[in-house]
């Protein structure tokens, strides 16, 4: 694996970018009013320093973020993640609005003519960067955004001098139907390979995995992502553990089972 570069190259504002989908993003003027779809963005703006003027997740009132108290001033969108209201997020007069493509893509046309729509759509954790400068350069926040990723960087470059011959894996979901996080397709897992053993690829169909294929990979350390949409009834580590082929996977047998925020794991994406 490549060794990860802690060298940030200088980023200039700009009214017009072009991003890691080749979508292009031009502003006439530093945008003053953005909506967050979905979490990265939030991640991305308190990097920077701004504060959104409306979201619709909750990843701004954890610590290291706004916090509970001030993350309460910023007004949510109604609707949640799947389906955020047009009428509302308009309400706030954005001049422009974040969101995840393969969700919120559907909403362009609604949204077009009253504001600038910007899809990302990020998959590995140098996407998540990548979106970071280019929202910083539109923002006029550059030297917060080389500040930002420096951090990140020097972060991950320590890790990855004191990487483990240990086997990690992250899955998620709310019920014994899980998923596996690949490094291809997932911010979160696109930095393990350089930290630990990660015995997973992308095989290229979405779905429910099986208890059996994760015990023969012999994983030493699991990071659980327990994902709720409304109210939920425990932990996926408490669900998956009534398999009686739970007890037998290493990280399980040895305590190294990790109950992680979904919230920053799989929700957040960012550098932050």
């Amino acid at each position: 694996e490549a060794t990860v570069d802690v060298t940030v190259q200088p980023t200039a504002p700009a009214r017009q970018v072009t991003d890691a989908n080749v979508v292009k993003i031009s502003l006439p003027e530093e945008p003053r009013r953005i909506v967050c779809l979905f979490a990265l963005c939030d991640d991305i703006l308190t990097e920077l320093g701004i504060v959104p003027a409306a979201t619709n997740n909750a990843l701004l009132a954890q610590e290291d973020f706004l916090g509970e108290e001030r993350a309460r001033t910023v007004p949510v969108v109604p609707g949640g993640f799947i389906a955020p209201e047009v009428e509302a997020i308009l309400s706030h007069e954005p001049d422009l609005v974040i969101g995840l493509e393969d969700t919120h893509g559907k909403l362009a046309p609604a949204l077009k003519g009253a504001t600038t729509f910007w899809p990302m759509q990020p998959e590995t954790w140098q996407d998540s960067v990548a979106y970071l400068r280019d929202v910083a350069a539109l923002t006029g926040r550059t030297k917060e955004g080389e500040r930002a990723e420096k951090t990140f960087r020097t972060k991950l470059a320590a890790a990855q001098r004191n990487s483990s011959d240990r086997t990690a894996l992250i899955i998620y979901g709310s019920d014994e139907n899980f998923g596996v996080a690949t490094p291809e397709g997932d911010a979160a897992a696109s930095m393990f390979p350089m930290i630990a053993d990660y015995p997973w690829k992308s095989r290229g169909v979405q779905g429910s995995y099986s208890m059996e294929e994760i015990l023969v990979r012999d994983v030493d350390v699991l990071f659980v992502e327990t994902m709720s949409f409304g109210e939920t009834d425990g932990t996926l580590s408490d669900k998956l553990s009534e398999n009686p082929l739970w007890n037998k996977i290493p990280a399980v047998r040895n305590g190294d089972v990790h109950e992680v925020n979904s919230e920053v794991w799989a929700k957040g994406r960012g550098t932050r």
